[in-house]
């Protein structure tokens, strides 16, 4: 789930791009109300009449939850706004880290050694992906893009604490409003074209939708180390949707850097599973 979930978040690139459109807050803006309307119908699909139940009964944490993922939002768009996109994905490379720090101060969860090794190697592929072509530093723009990783593993650290005795799912849905709320404020004007609506709509509805849907659920399942882990497959898979279907061949580095973050990935998942399959065996076998 955490994988589609970053497959779905990695489209944005190239579907932004689409866009005729550049106001970031106007985008801002439509992305986050298609995101309301799709999490809305999710919900009644999932729950009917007892939707707003849920919605209510997620409380303090899904409010807190939910404005982090705003606040991960209005960061990125701030980012882009002041640095490049490679210094942006480079920054945001550290979230596993600071996730793992966070859930160790917090919730107390161990990091395995094997963990903490393929955090630093998919880190390294993430600076490989785009080591040629750093530059244009900002300072503001490094500070917003070092927000979106402390909104993340903040959001994480919720989704861990919380997300296994509360639906958290109606979190995506606060957090769209508060971002629709602050996308309003701060743009210039909301007119946009029916090709542009269409776009914005697959942006809330898909990218993040789906997206941010699969992750609620995954973080049920993962820790908050491998939760920021696998979000890494997302800079990584951008470049990949940008070549296909706009041309934009990746230069031989990207390739090596990406491929170092799925064998850091793999490898991680490959051992948890094996670990938890050694687990499941000693239980029958002391149970027996």
């Amino acid at each position: 789930m955490m994988a589609t979930a970053a497959v779905c978040w990695s489209s944005g690139g190239i579907l932004v791009r689409l866009l005729s459109i550049t106001d970031p807050w106007a985008i801002l803006f439509w992305r986050a109300l298609f995101l309301a309307c799709f999490m809305s119908s999710l919900l009644l699909v999932l729950h009917g009449r007892a939707a707003f139940n849920v919605v209510r009964t997620v409380g303090c944490p899904g409010i807190l939850s939910g404005c982090l993922f705003a606040g991960a939002s209005i960061c990125f768009l701030g980012a882009l706004s002041h640095t490049t996109v490679t210094n942006t994905y480079v920054l945001m490379s550290v979230t596993p880290f600071v996730a793992a720090v966070a859930a160790w101060l917090i919730l107390r969860e161990r990091i395995p050694p094997i963990t903490w090794l393929a955090m630093v190697v998919a880190a390294t592929g993430v600076v490989r992906v785009f080591w040629n072509s750093l530059g244009e530093r900002s300072l503001i723009g490094d500070l917003l893009a070092l927000g979106v990783c402390c909104c993340f593993a903040g959001q994480i650290t919720t989704l861990r604490r919380f997300g296994r005795t509360v639906d958290m799912l109606p979190q995506v849905l606060i957090g769209s409003l508060v971002a629709m709320a602050v996308g309003a404020m701060m743009c210039r004007h909301l007119a946009v074209e029916g090709g542009d609506l269409m776009i914005l709509a697959v942006l809330g509805c898909v990218q993040l939708g789906v997206g941010s849907s699969m992750s609620t659920r995954a973080s049920r399942h993962l820790s908050a180390s491998e939760f920021g882990l696998i979000a890494l497959l997302e800079p990584i898979f951008g470049p990949v949707w940008v070549w296909i279907f706009h041309g934009e061949r990746p230069v031989a580095a990207a390739v090596q850097g990406g491929l170092v973050v799925i064998v850091g990935v793999g490898a991680n998942q490959y051992w948890r599973s094996r670990s938890l399959g050694q687990l499941r065996s000693g239980g029958s076998a002391f149970r027996e």
